[in-house]
């Protein structure tokens, strides 16, 4: 036993007044009972010193995080060259476009970095070699800064405006600056030619004379034009477009009993058809009937006998919650990748101005990652589990929708039988029942049968799916922050706040929420069932939000909070209504939640319309190549001859990553300010290379199963066309468009074959839908390797539209290659049969 040494008043007011009163403070923590001898206070001390510089360090690093994500990397920069302090007022002339709320958070920031500035503090942060934010780096919302990419380092435009004037001045040219790439924010995507330099010396003089003079004329130059079709799309009195195209061609499937090579448009399948879901839904994707309307069918070639179940056809959910052309503009799901990642650093920006105001806690503003210090879980592969208990992004990885056929099915099956039951999702099932259910979706989730069963056993099941994900719907980084926006955040101004939140969420999770949010919003809309939206919230929140339910560190599997009380404390009762008062709310505003805020459009300024991306028409095309007079003839060359050096040179410089479907998958980033990576996907097809190219070319019903419509626009030669199709979205997602220039060649050396296409514009093809994709690069080459096989390899960059630059970092890559792979899957392969016999 350690004895206590009595202390007199004299000796505790004498080592109190020898030392600073910071110190005083440590010393009455740290010896309370015992005095310490002055060795020991000092290593304390220092120990103190010491968790304080990095905790400051730590914050700093944090800071930095956050400017990036907010759309502030240019102080991140400064910061991390050692170029601070920096004067706080001209930071708000910079922002002067901002709210004086939304800059409040960025000075507060700016200030901490100052402090750590003037304290010396260590700022060479470590970033991990695999982070990809080098292209989101390159946003800033203030327009007022640039980034030079031959120096990697942020500058003030007026730096280079002296530069361009001193260049322009005999022409007299006003000029503005730019903060994103060019190439992204005109809306004008990269050549073949421009994105993969050749590294000749002439290339590289061309990249470092005046690196930044071409980016601003061309910013200048093109914003009006930008701004006028911008307007064009936003605007509601804009003219109706007619499905109906004049001098299309008519293409319909043909039907031939032998397989014959037509590239001129002819299909090889066989006629036989079966009713589509669109008939059985009772609507049609538009009032018009058009050109090769695709019903699915096996086609009785090969592998496609044997294909698992259509996708779901869910048209009368999508035009339900359709929108107008207007409001759809401003729709989540018609933002290019540029734009999308603009209006997320706008949202985290507006979202920690209202939290940092409202909530009583103090974990917002920067810490939307995970925290470095937390135990790095090891990811399972997820391969024995098809349905439950599986994140969205694999779902998304596997199929290309966030929820799977079964589950989707199973909502369909809801809205379409069993809308008057009263107290759906109320009344509980039957457990033997529900048991059966999944155990049927995770054994055979292509066969799975809705009919005759009990709408409450299917309600729980849902609600177990959900209940089931390794993360919340809501997800765990934004969950808390869900709550407290319902908790702290008035009610004026909570729609707003949930819209950041939720532009904030990955992009999975959205498209997962707003389907369940509109099909519950349906569930709302039949009086019979008597579940309003705060019954709906009452039995859903729990499972969306992960209420009451911890789990196991190395398992997903949810148990159910236990209380020693028996009964909930205050903390848990208070996040339980607001959950629940949250989801109602976004039940009934659930066709608001997914806009883009015009208020936060407006103070974009032009950067949100310069983010938009565009087609560019035929000619534009042809002035895409050096040469004075080019035409898009010699422009769809160049892009042949691009693909064969690269072929002949083995495709040098692809960075491989794990894949699917035993395809070869690889990715370059092209670095013309447009964060999408280039993918390229290779396997081996059991067909000659002419048979493979027009089973890419004339029969896309054979292997992809969300091809809806489609028609030739244009036959401008024998092997080029313009052509435009219509592929299928999870509903209520609207679907999407694409008009492209394809041209295809035969006549190659070594038996090789060709396709290229791009994106163009054209006056007779009205959108059809909603949302037009943008293919920036998309090629095919196809190459024998004996025994009447090719090895075939798809080149891909498309901006689908809706999607931030992570998930086509995270998912677009495995969709190349499941697409490559169910081309190759639908050949039949040569089997022999009977017994193996020596030769």
């Amino acid at each position: 036993m350690l004895k206590q040494v009595p202390r007199t008043s004299g000796s505790n007011c004498y080592l109190l007044n020898s030392i600073s009163p910071e110190s005083q403070k440590m010393c009455l923590r740290f010896d309370q009972t015992t005095r310490r001898p002055p060795y020991r206070r000092s290593r304390i001390l220092a120990r103190r010193q010491l968790l304080s510089k990095i905790q400051q360090e730590i914050e700093a690093k944090e800071t930095c995080d956050w400017l990036r994500a907010a759309g502030f990397p240019q102080y991140a920069h400064l910061y991390e060259d050692s170029q601070f302090p920096i004067d706080i007022a001209a930071v708000k002339t910079d922002h002067d476009f901002l709210d004086k709320d939304l800059v409040e958070p960025l000075c507060r920031r700016l200030n901490t970095l100052n402090k750590c500035a003037s304290m010396k503090l260590d700022v060479n942060f470590q970033r991990k070699k695999s982070e990809d934010s080098d292209e989101e780096d390159l946003c800033a919302i203030s327009n007022k800064w640039t980034f030079q990419r031959t120096s990697r380092r942020w500058s003030r435009v007026d730096d280079i405006d002296t530069l361009l004037h001193r260049s322009a001045r005999a022409v007299g040219e006003v000029t503005t600056g730019v903060h994103l790439a060019s190439a992204a924010l005109t809306g004008r995507y990269m050549t073949a030619q421009e994105s993969r330099s050749t590294g000749d010396l002439l290339d590289l003089e061309k990249d470092e004379l005046f690196p930044h003079l071409d980016d601003i004329l061309q910013h200048v130059n093109g914003l009006q034009e930008v701004v006028d079709h911008w307007s064009k799309n936003v605007l509601p009195d804009m003219p109706n477009n007619d499905l109906s195209v004049g001098k299309s061609t008519s293409l319909p499937f043909q039907s031939t009993t032998q397989i014959t090579l037509d590239f001129e448009g002819n299909s090889v399948s066989d006629g036989r058809t079966t009713p589509s879901d669109m008939d059985r839904d009772g609507a049609s994707l538009n009032e018009s009937e058009a050109t090769g309307v695709r019903d699915r069918r096996d086609s009785g070639v090969g592998a496609s006998l044997t294909r698992p179940s259509r996708r779901l056809r869910w048209n009368s959910f999508q035009i339900s919650h359709s929108m107008s052309q207007s409001i759809a503009s401003l729709q989540i799901s018609n933002q290019s990748a540029v734009q999308l990642n603009l209006l997320q650093k706008f949202s985290l920006l507006r979202l920690t101005a209202i939290m940092e105001k409202y909530s009583m806690s103090n974990k917002h503003g920067w810490t939307w990652s995970v925290p470095k210090f937390m135990k790095r879980m090891k990811v399972p592969d997820y391969k024995d589990k098809n349905v439950f208990g599986v994140p969205l992004i694999v779902h998304v990885q596997r199929t290309g929708q966030p929820l799977p056929q079964s589950i989707q099915q199973a909502l369909r099956y809801l809205r379409s039988n069993c809308l008057d039951q009263v107290g759906l999702f109320r009344k509980s099932g039957v457990k033997s029942r529900i048991q059966a259910l999944r155990q049927m979706n995770e054994s055979s989730p292509e066969n799975v049968r809705y009919e005759d069963q009990s709408a409450y056993d299917v309600a729980d099941m849902v609600k177990q799916f959900f209940r089931d994900l390794p993360e919340p719907l809501l997800t765990s980084k934004l969950g808390e922050t869900f709550l407290h926006i319902y908790q702290y955040v008035p009610q004026e101004q909570r729609l707003q706040a949930v819209q950041a939140a939720i532009m904030l969420m990955s992009d999975e999770n959205r498209e997962a929420l707003q389907t369940l949010l509109c099909f519950l919003s349906d569930v709302n809309s039949v009086e019979e069932n008597q579940m309003t939206p705060m019954n709906l919230a009452v039995c859903l929140a729990p499972s969306l939000f992960h209420l009451n339910i911890v789990k196991k560190e190395s398992s997903p599997r949810v148990i159910q909070k236990k209380y020693a009380t028996g009964k909930p404390d205050q903390k848990d009762l208070s996040e339980n209504l607001a959950a629940t008062q949250g989801l109602a709310h976004m039940i009934m505003e659930c066709n608001k939640l997914f806009e883009v805020p015009h208020d936060m459009v407006a103070q974009s300024r032009n950067s949100y319309v310069e983010a938009e991306i565009h087609s560019p028409t035929l000619e534009e095309l042809g002035k895409q190549i050096d040469e004075e007079g080019g035409t898009y003839q010699m422009y769809i060359e160049s892009l042949l001859q691009n693909l064969q050096k690269e072929a002949k040179e083995k495709f040098k410089g692809w960075i491989t990553c794990p894949s699917i479907e035993s395809t070869e998958l690889t990715y370059k980033k092209v670095g013309d300010g447009n964060p999408l990576r280039l993918w390229k996907v290779s396997v081996e097809v059991e067909a000659p290379p002419s048979v493979v190219l027009n089973r890419v070319l004339r029969e896309r019903h054979l292997w992809d199963e969300d091809f809806l419509q489609w028609k030739i626009i244009e036959t401008l030669d024998k092997q080029t066309e313009i052509y435009q199709y219509v592929l299928n979205s999870m509903a209520p997602h609207p679907v999407r468009d694409f008009v492209v220039l394809r041209t295809w060649r035969t006549d190659l050396p070594k038996g090789m074959c060709m396709l290229v296409a791009v994106s163009v514009e054209h006056e007779e093809a009205p959108l059809m839908g909603s949302v037009r994709a943008i293919v920036m690069d998309c090629q095919y080459l196809i190459e024998p390797c004996g025994s009447g096989k090719s090895r075939l390899t798809h080149i891909c960059r498309i901006d689908l539209k809706g999607h931030s630059p992570e998930w086509y970092n995270k998912g677009f890559g495995h969709l190349c290659a499941a697409e490559v792979a169910r081309i190759r899957n639908s050949f039949q392969p040569l089997i022999a049969e009977g017994p193996e016999t020596k030769i």
